[in-house]
């Protein structure tokens, strides 16, 4: 893989599970051997640390430099403590703007900067990127990015900024022309420095992000039809944030040298599928990665890994081999989830670990057991693939699969939009007061900068109006048993904890509307807010009912799959979501995974699929393997 020595800002990102960590931490150890001058970090912004797992050492939110490599230091970024300086350093300055901005006084802003807001890791990772080059700290960065998804979250939290300083901008104009309408004359203070060192800060990460001479997104896929399309919709959007892609790599290349079904049905696909690749790149590169007989992990695996990543040059085509059968259903199955009274199934796990296929696969089965019951697949992931996997066209409208079986890809925009217009408009308004007087004053820089403010939508906010929706066509006996494809690990934990979020956040607008309401009035929104909370806090109460939800975990057996895995399982423990069962997917004889990690799970097995038949054929074969 070629290194260019004037990049800066070496993003690694695409699909899931495709190997962008192990890929990610091979390039940053070959650019510290080549670069031995030069202060490298190797940085985690997936909220899913798996740096530590490849690299086999501990990794945390300090960086520390390696052993063998001392110019390369590696570091887990810990979005919370972040966003605990960041509040210690300016949150004054943001009470006293915000206090500007609206009727409220500060000292009852204070509370609402210690309340937590799951999503905002994507925004303290541009933010602290930027101070690493700024404050010269580094002269290089590789970033192990979320996948595909959630990393142009990450990108597009550039407007989420715009719009957050132009709302503040607003607010302090506002205090500058009252000044001058009582003494004609204004003093810039502290809050206008922090206004310019802010907009300066997001017009320098944003040019140093599309800056195609100090920057690159290198993109992971392997070679498969979900990938394929994946990794086509992400490049498609970099396009449009203007962040220059450097190519890509697909993962898990095999060679044409055996005559076993398995393997020709495989290496067909590839085959197809690296032209496609190929296609879509020029002229940019595109490099193959082998598949390896074990998990490359640990400094000197990493390392004999770096030279096997070549360009792909020649592909070659084979005719289509002959369709292989599919392979035995292996005890334990599934339990019947209708028999049980379950209504909401939760399919998640480490991205590219075939969570949708399996999300896909439980659905058709429990259509096909329960004709005369309604299912419903919904996929919440921002990188949906479920419309790929059942090879039809979706939306965020359902779509019926069979007379009984539906399906859906929530569109997060959509529910965004609704949510503006049902509250955060009218909030916004709320929240700038003002009369008597300073009407004119009010008119013109307040409920406009509070809108821009809220135009955006709080991070990871559409990932709750996504929960809620679920449970409300539950709750309205619309469907029998929903089946949700959540987002990779990292993000569907915070998925899980935004209904604490969200209701501490509206008790604190309730506080204040108690004491302020003469001047905040909104009556009729303040109650429809309340009922917002009550749907809140009793989707909260559902998902931790263990006779109303379940997870399901998906993995495969490689050690930072199952590492990452085991760590997403103690986390659902300790929210008191129930878990029982773990799929592990492309299952081989002899390589078990070690049930002592998941004491309180059953691990079911799914074998290695055939490749060469259509998708639908595919679900439904699983869903036979499955029960």
């Amino acid at each position: 893989m070629q290194q260019d020595n004037n990049l800066k800002l070496t993003l690694f990102s695409g699909k899931g599970g495709v190997g962008k960590t192990t890929v990610s931490c091979s390039f940053a150890r070959n650019l510290a051997r080549s670069h031995p001058q030069d202060r490298i970090l190797l940085l985690s912004t997936d909220p899913a640390h798996s740096v530590g797992d490849v690299l086999d050492l501990p990794v945390g939110e300090t960086a520390t430099p390696l052993s063998d490599l001392p110019n390369l230091q590696v570091r887990a970024l810990n979005a919370v403590t972040l966003l605990g300086e960041f509040k210690e350093r300016y949150g004054d300055t943001l009470e006293v703007l915000v206090e500007r901005g609206s009727f409220v006084d500060g000292e009852d802003l204070t509370p609402a900067w210690d309340l937590g807001w799951p999503g905002l890791d994507e925004l303290m990772g541009v933010l602290e990127i930027q101070r690493l080059f700024n404050e010269d700290e580094v002269d290089r960065i590789v970033v192990d990015m979320a996948p595909s998804g959630h990393s142009l979250h990450l990108f597009e939290m550039m407007d989420f900024l715009d719009n957050f300083l132009g709302g503040l901008e607003g607010f302090q104009e506002k205090h500058r022309v009252m000044v001058r309408s009582l003494s004609r004359n204004y003093t810039p203070d502290e809050t206008d420095e922090f206004l310019d060192k802010m907009r300066d800060d997001l017009a320098r990460g944003r040019s140093m992000l599309q800056d195609e001479q100090k920057t690159a997104c290198i993109v992971g896929a392997i070679a498969q039809p979900m990938s394929w399309l994946e990794t086509q919709d992400f490049i498609t959007s970099l396009q449009a944030l203007k962040i220059p892609c450097g190519g890509a790599f697909v993962n898990r290349i095999i060679p044409n040298d055996s005559n076993s079904p398995a393997t020709l049905d495989r290496f067909y696909e590839q085959q197809q599928l690296l032209t496609q690749f190929r296609d879509l790149l020029q002229p940019l590169p595109l490099y193959g990665v082998p598949e390896q007989d074990s998990d490359p992990v640990g400094g000197a695996s990493l390392d004999e890994l770096f030279p096997k990543i070549q360009p792909v040059e020649e592909i070659t085509l084979i005719e289509q081999p002959e369709t292989i059968s599919f392979p035995e259903a292996i005890p334990p199955g599934l339990p019947d989830w209708i028999e049980e009274n379950s209504q909401l199934l939760l399919i998640g796990g480490k991205g590219g670990v075939g969570k949708t296929t399996t999300a896909a696969s439980i659905g058709w089965g429990m259509a096909q057991r329960h004709p005369d019951k309604k299912i419903r697949l919904m996929s919440i992931d921002p990188a949906h693939s479920l419309a790929d996997a059942l090879d039809a066209p979706l939306g965020h409208d359902p779509v019926a699969v069979t007379d009984n079986l539906s399906a859906q890809e929530i569109d997060s925009d959509l529910l965004l939009d609704q949510f503006r217009e049902d509250y955060l408009w009218e909030l916004a308004e709320m929240m700038s007061g003002g009369n008597g007087d300073t009407e004119g004053l009010q008119l013109a820089y307040g409920p406009e900068s509070w809108r821009q403010m809220v135009s955006q939508g709080l991070p990871g906010v559409d990932e709750m109006l996504a929960l809620l929706t679920v449970v409300d066509l539950l709750e309205a006996g619309e469907q029998d048993l929903i089946i949700v494809d959540t987002a990779p690990t990292g993000h569907l934990l915070r998925f899980l904890e935004m209904p604490t979020a969200l209701t501490d956040w509206l008790s604190w607008i309730f506080k204040l509307w108690m004491k302020y309401q003469a001047v905040a009035g909104h009556m009729e929104l303040v109650t429809r807010l309340r009922q917002l909370r009550k749907r809140v806090v009793n989707t909260h109460k559902k998902l931790q009912d263990a006779d109303y939800t379940e997870f399901i975990g998906v993995l495969q057996n490689q050690s930072a799959i199952v590492a990452e895995t085991q760590r997403m399982t103690e986390a659902l423990e300790e929210q008191g979501i129930s878990q029982r069962y773990i799929i592990h997917n492309r299952y081989h004889p002899h390589q078990e995974i070690d049930v002592n990690r998941f004491p309180n799970q059953t691990v079911v097995r799914l074998p290695l699929l055939p490749r060469s038949i259509p998708a639908l054929e595919r679900i439904e074969g699983a869903a036979k393997l499955l029960f």
